[in-house]
Order: structure tokens, then C-alpha cells, then sequence
């Protein structure tokens, strides 16, 4: 049967694909964060934090498709504390670029900084709210219950996802870093100003958007 080969009802991939799409396109913390990274490091190490924030999309998909994200409607002070615990590590992250000791435009990547970047691409999905809400309340709305397993569906449909915001995301990398290489080299306390400063509108954001 056509369900046994595709579990999720093929009328909701199209709409599925341009809302999240569109979602990935809205300016928010991974498209501020990954910009910024690859504007002041380079697009080897944007694609590091793309990997990064990849697997903490894939986490929040898993835990959606077992279950585990409905404690944020049974509990909500959960989903306040990973709210803010998201704030805060982006407003870290801004006083950590104020404050290193050099950052050159676009400079030939360690393996250690990147490992770091993609630990911090990882860890700001894992205290982002926005995945959280995006698997817990639009991820069920494109499922059917006369088409494959709950669980078949949510896969399918959250790797559909998964495959957009890592094009989505390439694609802010690729242009942030050409951005880097066309701009006039910035003074190292200039970009720090601009690392810094960026982070914090994008934490700004984030506190705002995800309020309830």
C-alpha cells in the first residue's frame, strides 16, 4: 500500500515544506548567530556551527516524536526556564566575542575553534524555544491519523525539516562569509563591537518572540 511506502499523507509535504521554509527564513537565532560566524570567521567554520545547530534541531525532533516536549504544556514554568536559559547563553555568547583577545576577518579555522563553534551551535538549539514550540505545535498539525504511525510521520516530517534549515542555513553562511571577503577588513575591536552587538539584538529578539 501507498501508506506502507510513504507514511505521511504526500497533499502535506508541499504546504510542510513552505511553512518550514518560511519559518527558517524569518530572521531569528540561528540565522543571527550563523551569519555572524561566518562574517567574522569564515565558511568552514559556519558550516562547523551549521552541524552544530543541526544535531540540536535533530534532538528537539526526537524528543518531540517520543513524546517527550508535551511536559512544556503540562508544565510551563519548564519552557520559561529554557526561554530564558536561551537568552542568557546568546547574551554569554556576546560578552565572550566582546572580550576575545583577537578575531580576524575570516581567518583559517583550528580544529579546536571549531569543535567550540559547533558545541555552541548545539547547545543554542538545545535553549532554543522556538525549536521546541516549532515540533511541539505546527510538527502535529501536517500529521494524519489515517496515514502512517504517529511516530513514522513526525520522523518523516521533522527530517523533511532537518533537510531545509541545513540548505537555509548553508546558504546564510555562504552569503555571510562572501559578505566578509567583499567588505573592507574591520579592525579587530570594530568586529568585536559588531559580534557583540548583533548577539545581543538577536537575544533581544528571541526574549520577545518567544514570550507568552
Amino acid at each position: 500500500m501507498a501508506h506502507s511506502a510513504w507514511p505521511v499523507d504526500p497533499a502535506v509535504v508541499g504546504p510542510f515544506l513552505i511553512a518550514v521554509a518560511l519559518i527558517e527564513l524569518t530572521p531569528g537565532p540561528n540565522m543571527g548567530w550563523l551569519a555572524l560566524v561566518a562574517l567574522a570567521r569564515g565558511r568552514l567554520a559556519g558550516f562547523a556551527a551549521v552541524a552544530g545547530v543541526t544535531l540540536g534541531l535533530a534532538v528537539w525532533m526526537l524528543a518531540a516524536a517520543y513524546g517527550l516536549t508535551e511536559v512544556f504544556s503540562v508544565w510551563p514554568p519548564l519552557y520559561q526556564g529554557l526561554r530564558w536559559a536561551g537568552v542568557l547563553f546568546l547574551l554569554w555568547l556576546a560578552w565572550e566575542a566582546w572580550r576575545a583577545p583577537t578575531i580576524e576577518a575570516a581567518p583559517t579555522p583550528d580544529a579546536r575553534s571549531l569543535s567550540g563553534l559547533f558545541v555552541r551551535g548545539l547547545m543554542g538549539n538545545l535553549l532554543n524555544p522556538k525549536a521546541a514550540v516549532f515540533y511541539v505545535a505546527l510538527l502535529p498539525t501536517f500529521m494524519r491519523p489515517d496515514h502512517g504511525a504517529p511516530l513514522s510521520q513526525a520522523l518523516t516530517l521533522g527530517s523533511l525539516h532537518l533537510a531545509v534549515a541545513v540548505l537555509v542555513h548553508s546558504l546564510i553562511v555562504i552569503g555571510g562569509a562572501g559578505a566578509a571577503r567583499l567588505a573592507p577588513r574591520m579592525q579587530d575591536r570594530a568586529l568585536r563591537a559588531v559580534m557583540a552587538g548583533g548577539l545581543i539584538v538577536v537575544a533581544a529578539w528571541l526574549a520577545w518572540e518567544t514570550r507568552t
